[in-house]
């Protein structure tokens, strides 16, 4: 349910049938404090949707060329109107960006306009020039939540703040669990049946391939070789796998053998994209000198895009119960990522040199942080988390870092409950923010 002050808000030009986002929140927090919000995130995610829905006016830079020249010649003329005013795919006419922050800075006060970007440009023109002036906001495809495919029963911030944790059975399917990563978040396709989904997905990596990674710095790429790699980071998603690993499995797929700094271009202009996005390794203080892991994980931005970047199907990954284990827990990350950024928190994954793993570690809690163990389900996976959650607690130097204020086992399938000492097991059917 929306709260009050997003309500008051919402006010804008937008679909009357708009479903609400966890980012809503921070955007109007942002309009009410900053003098412009960019919203950042991939194509499809529902930028625009947002911005329309806070929007008091309009111009959409992607589905107007006649828009885009008229900016490139005079980026003024495109900035007035009633505000918030939105400028939708501003990164199409970067020349716009230093006119509408002298804008701000002239009119003074806060809510001018409203950016979204499916692109972070490469010379960064964002991070100093907007110092003060732009708000970011990340913002991916639907949570479970979002999508109404999560009951909602169980809150992460009540958890975080010691809340009980009761969920009744979800009585999911791993067929039905497979679907769900199969179809993703993307607000387009939520009503659409899993194969139609797949379908578009696959037509949108290949406009990737073919498009979009060559205007990132506007230098032409092998098509081939971005459907490749990302072939090859589908079949090593929720992995730290080295650039090593990714040019042997490019080489053995007929590829080639492309350089090592290729790669990394290639890599960095997906997660311009906003296509994939790395997950960094956690930096703590322990009671002993164990080194920790440092290689970030690398994970699409949505689980469906490993699904489709392979043209396999929800049926043909819920034989595969490995690889389901691991998209299983892309999905786990993607929502996770969602309702972290809602509470203050940022994603960290914890791995250090004896083989003790925690999937996820939501750190910037004002000071706490929790930990998270992600399984399809299964008494003794379940129970295997449980221990494996207990001893990184033994680990952290708490006089240092504090507790955790919470453990969590993060499941696909039975109830929500909690142990005699505060760990929760919560099936992700069941999770809000």
């Amino acid at each position: 349910m929306k709260s009050q002050i997003v309500a008051d808000r919402a006010d804008g030009m937008g679909n009357p049938d708009y479903l609400d986002r966890v980012v809503d929140g921070e955007v109007v927090e942002a309009l009410a404090s900053s003098p412009a919000v960019l919203i950042e995130g991939p194509r499809g995610c529902g930028k625009t949707w947002t911005g329309q829905h806070f929007a008091r006016s309009e111009v959409m830079l992607d589905g107007s060329e006649a828009q885009r020249m008229a900016a490139e010649v005079d980026p003024h003329s495109i900035l007035e109107g009633e505000e918030p005013r939105l400028l939708d795919e501003w990164q199409m006419v970067r020349g716009i960006w230093n006119p509408m922050r002298h804008a701000c800075d002239r009119r003074g006060g806060f809510g001018h306009f409203i950016l979204t970007g499916s692109q972070n440009p490469p010379d960064d023109i964002t991070e100093h020039s907007g110092a003060g002036r732009v708000a970011r906001i990340r913002m991916r495809p639907m949570s479970l939540w979002e999508s109404g495919d999560s009951s909602g029963e169980v809150s992460l911030s009540s958890l975080i703040r010691g809340g009980n944790c009761r969920a009744s059975d979800t009585s999911f399917t791993l067929r039905a669990v497979a679907s769900l990563i199969a179809r993703g978040g993307w607000p387009r396709l939520i009503r659409m049946p899993g194969r139609l989904a797949q379908a578009r997905m696959r037509d949108y990596l290949d406009n990737i391939s073919r498009v979009d990674i060559s205007r990132v710095q506007g230098v032409r790429r092998n098509p081939q070789l971005v459907t490749n790699l990302l072939a090859s980071l589908a079949r090593n998603e929720a992995t730290g796998a080295s650039i090593n690993t990714l040019q042997a499995d490019l080489t053995e797929a007929g590829a080639g053998a492309p350089a090592r700094s290729t790669i990394r271009t290639y890599l960095d202009e997906l997660a311009r994209l906003f296509v994939i996005e790395p997950l960094p390794a956690w930096s703590t203080h322990l009671r002993s000198s164990t080194r920790l892991r440092k290689t970030p994980k690398r994970f699409f931005v949505d689980p469906s895009l490993a699904v489709a970047a392979l043209s396999t199907s929800s049926s043909a990954i819920a034989s595969d119960l490995s690889w389901l284990g691991l998209l299983f827990e892309s999905l786990a990350i993607r929502d996770l990522r969602i309702y972290s950024q809602s509470l203050g928190g940022r994603l960290y994954y914890y791995g250090d040199e004896n083989k003790l793993e925690a999937d996820a570690i939501i750190d910037g809690l004002e000071g706490r942080w929790v930990a998270v163990e992600i399984k399809l389900g299964g008494g003794a996976a379940i129970q295997k988390a449980m221990d494996s959650l207990r001893t990184l607690r033994s680990k952290v130097d708490t006089t240092r870092r504090g507790e955790p204020a919470r453990l969590i086992v993060l499941t696909a399938f039975g109830g929500g409950y909690q142990t005699e000492d505060g760990v929760a097991v919560v099936p992700i059917t069941s999770l809000r923010p």
